[in-house]
């Protein structure tokens, strides 16, 4: 186990599809991990829920593509090994994390990303406070709330542009799956947060204060880390 100085900092950022968590994160990276920074101490890394999604039969990605299968339920998430996953990096580890392909909702075969267990984690997610253990494990939690209109908007034009996806089989997996599942699932969770951010990234005063905040707790940190070693300094040797 890694000493409290060197434990990473767990930020939990979830909110429903399409709300603005990965824009909310990019701010906070970019923010707290300055460009071409070879500081150590700054680093951040985000990681995506969706990397942890069970594998899927062939039948069920046909069903996705179509606008038929559910991704949005816990049921979808291999929660066990995103948890083991962050046990791991809390307790100062490298690990591997398979990437994840939405546009043709697999994972991308023989691709991993080599995690590093950095001063600042986030992990974002529509579902990343459901669980209990995982949702315990955050040392901060930030939930994006965005208005309804505003994310199946934002969703139509990625899913559209980026993925070639028919406006029909959008609206089929909204009306069918997505937004009971936000209503049922990521709502809820929404009680749990320890700031929610309404717009999102458009919200900048709440984004610079989160920002700030992690800032005081570093400094926090590192001051208490500092004290403590002038202590052991000044305390007499033991006699052997």
């Amino acid at each position: 186990m890694p000493s409290l100085s060197k434990t990473p900092f767990l930020i939990g950022v979830s909110g429903g599809p399409c709300s603005g968590k990965s824009t909310v994160c990019q701010r906070i990276v970019d923010a707290l991990q300055p460009e071409n920074s070879t500081d150590q101490t700054k680093r951040v890394t985000v990681i995506a829920m969706e990397n942890f999604y069970k594998p899927k039969t062939p039948e069920q990605r046909d069903m996705a593509l179509r606008g038929n299968y559910n991704l949005d339920h816990p049921d979808a998430f291999d929660e066990k090994l995103l948890y083991s996953t962050l046990k791991k990096l809390l307790n100062g580890e490298t690990v591997q994390i398979a990437r994840y392909n939405p546009a043709k909702y697999e994972h991308t075969e023989g691709v991993f990303d080599t995690i590093e267990s950095v001063p600042v984690l986030i992990v974002e997610g529509i579902l990343v406070f459901y669980f209990p253990e995982i949702r315990n494990l955050f040392q901060m939690k930030l939930f994006v709330d965005t208005d309804a209109d505003t994310r199946l908007a934002r969703r139509v034009l990625r899913d559209m542009k980026q993925h070639g996806r028919s406006l029909e089989n959008i609206l089929t997996g909204y009306t069918n799956h997505v937004k009971p599942s936000f209503e049922d699932f990521c709502l809820p969770t929404k009680k749990y947060a320890d700031v929610i951010i309404p717009r999102g990234a458009d919200n900048h005063v709440a984004v610079d204060l989160i920002i700030q905040h992690i800032r005081d707790f570093f400094k926090a940190k590192s001051e208490k880390h500092e004290n403590q070693q002038s202590i052991e300094k000044t305390l007499p040797a033991r006699p052997h």
